[in-house]
């Protein structure tokens, strides 16, 4: 299906941990957005920070940056986390996770060194 009439529906998750490459622990999987048709995860909104629920901040990310590793039975980013950190985010109020939105994530992450 073309990315650009992808419709996509959003699953909430819980106890998916997301690590470095280094193995430090960066968060974890907050929900994914998954392709209607196929049924598979494009996208994975992974939740960084905060202390008690209070100041997170949100990031979206392609599904495939994601490896999972099966010794901690967690996700691995294979980005930097400086890529992600700069990449598009947010803390309180969820943009609509739309065609566009998910233009603007695929775009960053596309044309962003693989560090």
């Amino acid at each position: 299906m073309p990315e650009a009439t992808r419709q996509l529906a959003e699953a909430e998750i819980s106890g998916l941990n997301v690590r470095s490459r280094d193995g430090d622990k960066l968060g974890h999987v907050k929900s994914l957005l998954v392709d209607k048709e196929s049924g598979q995860a494009v996208y994975a909104v992974l939740s960084l920070g905060g202390f008690l629920g209070l100041n997170k901040s949100y990031y979206p990310v392609p599904f495939h940056v994601l490896v999972y590793g099966l010794p901690e039975d967690d996700y691995v980013l294979t980005l930097d986390r400086r890529l992600l950190e700069g990449g598009p985010s947010w803390s309180s109020n969820p943009p609509d996770f739309d065609q566009a939105y998910a233009d603007r994530v695929t775009s960053y992450y596309r044309s962003a060194p693989q560090v």
